[in-house]
């Protein structure tokens, strides 16, 4: 995972473009591809490095197209109010599908989402109709480089959502980047991950472990068969300092959409995690 100054400038100086046209283009880490989607018009699909990324509907800022990101906007939207003053960290930009969505639920959210990519993140504000700043800033830099800049209890919302190709960078995974998270977030904050993993669930049980020894409080979302070790899939993983509200409507919520999925409490989650290692950084010699 490459290292780039956790200071540089946001995104927000880029000549408008012409809208979105498909094709594959060069960009710092490799190639992008631009795909219309052919079974939405108004829809676009980037591909990262062949990878499936991010999912824009340019005439519905809050259609999700990724059942993951319906599940983390679910659990948001059972904690904040839409008159909330959200302020939101995405860790990992891409087209910033669920800061658009927020920003339209949300109208007075003040959001920043970090890309490693800055070619992405041009294309990226060229193509789609983002929220210019400062209802969302673009930041061009490694996610735990700049989580460690930021002052503490500066943000409601924490969501790390960074793959390099289909594993989240090691470093983003530690018990001691997850204090920097725990750190920058107001006491009633949230820390969302999405934890992908093969079906031993191995990842995503030092993972949930990692979070549980945080945060008071967790919960984690994903569909049955995830759960239950049978495929390949991304497990939601939240952690707070204050507790999840019990509301009836969010497990409601998961069982809609094409993928429903199950809501796992505190206490479900931490026996999930039980006798898994705490994942750290590596000692330095």
């Amino acid at each position: 995972m490459g290292r780039k100054r956790p200071g540089k400038d946001p995104v927000e100086t880029s000549a408008p473009g012409a809208g979105p046209v498909a094709g594959t283009y060069p960009i710092d880490t490799g190639t992008c591809e631009l795909v219309p989607d052919s079974f939405a018009s108004d829809s676009w699909i980037l591909m990262v490095n062949g990878v499936h990324s991010s999912h824009i509907d340019l005439a519905d800022p809050r259609h999700l197209d990724f059942e993951y990101m319906r599940w983390i906007a679910a659990l948001v939207e059972s904690r904040w109010r839409p008159d909330a003053s959200l302020r939101a960290l995405h860790l990992g930009g891409a087209a910033c599908s669920l800061a658009r969505y927020f920003a339209a639920v949300y109208p007075g959210a003040r959001q920043v989402a970090v890309e490693l990519d800055g070619r992405l993140a041009e294309l990226v504000r060229g193509w789609f109709d983002l929220p210019r700043a400062p209802l969302l800033r673009l930041r061009v830099g490694e996610a735990r480089a700049v989580t460690e800049t930021l002052h503490d209890g500066s943000r409601d919302l924490v969501i790390r959502d960074v793959f390099a190709g289909a594993k989240t960078p090691v470093p983003l995974t530690t018990a001691e980047f997850t204090a920097h998270a725990r750190r920058v977030l107001a006491p009633d904050g949230v820390y969302v991950v999405n934890c992908g993993d093969t079906p031993d669930l191995r990842g995503a049980r030092a993972e949930a472990a990692t979070i549980c020894a945080a945060f008071r409080y967790t919960a984690a979302i994903a569909d049955p068969a995830m759960l239950k070790g049978r495929r390949y899939g991304n497990i939601i993983l939240a952690g707070s300092d204050a507790p999840f509200a019990e509301d009836p409507g969010l497990p409601r919520a998961l069982l809609g959409g094409g993928v429903p999925a199950h809501l796992w409490d505190d206490a479900k989650l931490r026996s999930f995690a039980a006798g898994a290692r705490i994942l750290h950084d590596p000692v330095s010699s």
